[in-house]
């Protein structure tokens, strides 16, 4: 083999999912077609739960010095925002940070650890049987380079060439609206100004160097398809309609057209070759989810496919990436075809009345805060839930651990998410709240291995989910496999036992 696992595409997603190869000591090399780093940013958000996937390993101090946070967010550009400020995490707010930046910071990690990414190197087919996957890849210079590996995962974007080789359907509905967003070096307008363009349904963000972004639907130009140019003269004359004038934009920097296509692949696996990102799923930009889902669906296969090619993952384990992250991916394109309707019918004159009512009952609905939390948490990803692997499974079983404060002895940890830095599992026995430094934990009966870190502590944080849980493992991507509230220590070890075995046996050997 010339590698481990071959990762197609230099985009976030394949740039997180090669860094969490790496990290568990998985040879993987990107290949990216293209020449040079992305410079333009279609995506412009990290939310909550993506930035807490950093914060598990140690990265988000880098984007949080980059971007700038939001506490509040957005659901089909209605009036009332999603509070996340009101959410259960340490980094309750949206950061605001360009795609280009985002790329440049998992390209360093990933050089870090010693990842080859393979630039001007395009796939043109693969080829897989039981033993591995060959790749059919041509380079700079037009020359065909055929790479083998154990495993391959099409990080390749709406058009994948890994997704097509390798037969997965990508069911879902074609484009029947499109959008604009142009990025000005000038733009004649001050604040007031560019508070009525966003008061009229435009959106309107400040990018680094000195740009400013907009994006609008036009009712005029909306049934454009997205493979058609935008010109400067449109975009300006498309403001005047919207808004009445045109802000005096000029020395466009980038113009794009996208549309609301919706699809999500039939299956996220196919014998050695995976999807992740949007090879996997697409669909309308609404709320920003599209770069997140996918960093998600990077740290749950990551993690998952390292134990695969390290030989010690559990029979099904690899299965269950797409078990667990395409009814995610169902979610995400069903929540972005509501909002999508939401801003599409008001644009439609026969609907416009009936429509404008439907948005100002969500936007009353939003305004309640249980309807609020409930968006929030589905569009933050912090209220991602996996099925619990045992019918009589703790509640907490499959949800995201909360990064409560620790005292441990021996340990210089000061909170959960620094005990996963490292990319294992995490054996984590409560204590209770505050109180002296425990003893040692004893090394549960399974075995210890380095996959493993096996930590007593007292929490210096109540939370409600967690009372009177006793002990909790803790998956590598962050989310729970098992937890146990009971007061027996045989029924403790026997569950401990058996979630260890399901989960990671043989990481502990």
């Amino acid at each position: 083999m010339d590698t481990d696992v071959i990762v197609v595409g230099a985009g976030p997603t394949g740039l997180l999912l090669a860094c969490e190869l790496a990290l568990a000591g998985v040879r993987t090399r990107v290949i990216e077609r293209r020449t040079e780093p992305q410079q333009d940013s279609r995506a412009l958000t990290l939310h909550p739960r993506s930035l807490e996937l950093m914060d598990l390993r140690g990265l988000a101090p880098r984007f949080l010095g980059l971007g700038r946070t939001v506490p509040g967010w957005h659901f089909a550009a209605l009036g009332t925002p999603l509070d996340f400020a009101a959410l259960d995490s340490r980094h309750a707010h949206t950061l605001f940070l360009a795609q280009a930046r985002t790329e440049a910071l998992l390209a360093q990690r990933a050089q870090e650890l010693g990842v080859g990414i393979q630039r001007g190197h395009t796939l043109t087919g693969l080829r897989q049987n039981e033993d591995g996957v060959e790749a059919e890849v041509r380079g700079p210079d037009g020359d065909p380079r055929p790479l083998r590996a154990a495993y391959l995962a099409g990080c390749d974007g709406a058009r994948s060439l890994v997704r097509q080789a390798a037969g997965i359907g990508f069911p879902g509905t074609d484009e029947t609206l499109t959008g604009v967003l142009g990025d000005f070096a000038t733009v004649g307008a001050d604040a007031a100004d560019l508070a009525a363009a966003r008061a009229a349904g435009v959106l309107v963000a400040p990018l680094e160097g000195g740009l400013t972004r907009f994006v609008y639907v036009d009712p005029e130009g909306m049934r454009t398809p997205s493979q058609v140019p935008v010109t400067l003269e449109e975009f300006r004359a498309a403001l005047v309609r919207i808004c009445g004038r045109d802000f005096g934009v000029d020395r466009p920097r980038w113009l794009s057209r996208f549309g609301n296509a919706t699809r999500l692949a039939a299956a996220y696996r196919s014998g050695r070759v995976l999807l992740a990102g949007d090879a996997a799923h697409i669909h309308f930009p609404a709320a920003g989810q599209g770069l997140n889902t996918g960093l998600q669906d990077a740290m749950n296969l990551g993690w998952k496919l390292a134990a695969e090619v390290g030989g010690w993952a559990p029979p099904g384990l690899l299965d269950t990436y797409h078990a667990e992250r395409h009814p995610v991916g169902r979610a995400v394109t069903e929540n972005t075809e509501v909002q999508t309707l939401l801003a599409e019918l008001p644009l439609v004159a026969r609907y416009r009345r009936p429509a404008t009512a439907l948005r100002t009952l969500f936007d009353e609905l939003l305004r309640m805060p249980e309807v609020n939390r409930r968006l929030a948490d589905q569009v933050s990803a912090l209220g991602t839930a996996y099925p619990a692997a045992a019918p009589d499974a703790d509640p907490l079983a499959g949800r995201r651990m909360p990064d409560i404060g620790l005292s441990a002895a021996g340990s210089d940890a000061t909170r959960v998410y620094e005990l996963l830095h490292r990319g294992g599992f995490l054996l984590l026995r409560l204590a209770g709240v505050q109180g002296p430094h425990p003893d040692p934990y004893e090394v549960p009966a399974i075995g210890q291995g380095p996959r493993i870190t096996a930590v007593t502590a007292h929490a210096y944080e109540e939370h409600p989910e967690l009372g009177g849980v006793r002990e909790v493992l803790v998956r590598p991507d962050g989310h729970i496999a098992w937890a146990t509230r009971s007061e027996d220590a045989d029924l403790r070890r026997t569950g401990r036992d058996a979630a260890l075995g399901a989960w990671a046996a043989r990481a502990t050997r």
